[in-house]
């Protein structure tokens, strides 16, 4: 069983399908500079595509690239919308839907996070091997889609990435990410929740786009951007300023992990 991508026909989706990226990547919060690194072959706004919502959170542009890494071709989500945005769960996968349409087999999904686990410090990244949904809702509303989880974040992806961070001498963790609704940060009683229930890290995203990316044959790899302590972790009070400050520095160790493992897939 395959769901059913409501993008397959698209004329824009069409176009882009010229290029055959095989490869995409969706970018987090402060993740945007990232771009600037890239050999940009063609840009177009999510604007232009309708039934693409744009958000309007600072540190996401709202535009799909199509750009060479490591010589192959790649397809760039650069910024994405969130429930706390007020979009239901299949508008906020609309983005993931449509990368696929294009031609997308392997997706890497980042974002930033909250760190609750002592060991993984901020600034550092966490590589996801699985994660909560505890947005209260899925993109595969609306009818029997029933899809297998158990190994939603690819095994010999997280294989090839662990031994490419050892290589490059990148810290990279590896622990599972809770997914909440925000826009709120959570609460120190919380973040004690997420801890006794399994979770490192804690952030507004990624899981409804993994769970779509699967339901559509997607291979998945994930990336959370320790960006701060969760709340009763630090002394710190959170601000989405720092969020996107620790993004910006953060991006150029995944930059050489994601341009070493492309060459070599």
């Amino acid at each position: 069983m395959k769901f059913t991508n409501d993008f397959e026909n698209h004329p824009v989706a069409q176009a882009l399908k010229k290029w055959s990226p095989r490869w995409g990547l969706v970018l987090g919060s402060g993740l945007g500079t990232f771009v600037s690194k890239l050999e940009v072959l063609e840009r177009v706004s999510y604007s232009e595509i309708p039934g693409l919502p744009v958000s309007k959170v600072p540190g996401h542009a709202g535009e799909f690239l199509i750009a060479k890494m490591a010589g192959q071709p790649v397809m760039v989500a650069s910024g994405r919308v969130h429930l706390y945005e007020g979009h239901p769960a299949s508008t906020i996968t609309a983005g993931l839907r449509f990368m696929a349409a294009c031609g997308v087999e392997t997706i890497v999904l980042t974002n930033a996070a909250g760190t609750l686990n002592q060991a993984f410090i901020p600034g550092t990244w966490m590589m996801l091997t699985d994660h909560l949904n505890l947005t209260g809702t899925s993109p595969l509303l609306g009818g029997a889609n029933f899809f297998d989880m158990s190994c939603v974040y690819d095994h010999a992806l997280r294989v090839q990435f662990s031994m490419t961070s050892a290589d490059e001498g990148i810290t990279l963790h590896e622990g599972v990410y809770a997914g909440l609704v925000g826009p709120q940060y959570e609460t120190p009683a919380e973040i004690r929740m997420l801890k006794a229930i399994g979770a490192d890290a804690v952030g507004m995203s990624t899981v409804l786009e993994a769970i779509q990316a699967r339901a559509l044959g997607v291979r998945v790899a994930a990336f959370s951007c320790l960006t701060n302590w969760a709340a009763g972790q630090g002394q710190e009070t959170l601000d989405h300023s720092e969020v996107l400050a620790t993004g910006r520095e953060a991006a150029a160790q995944l930059w050489r992990l994601l341009e070493k493992v492309i060459a070599i897939a």
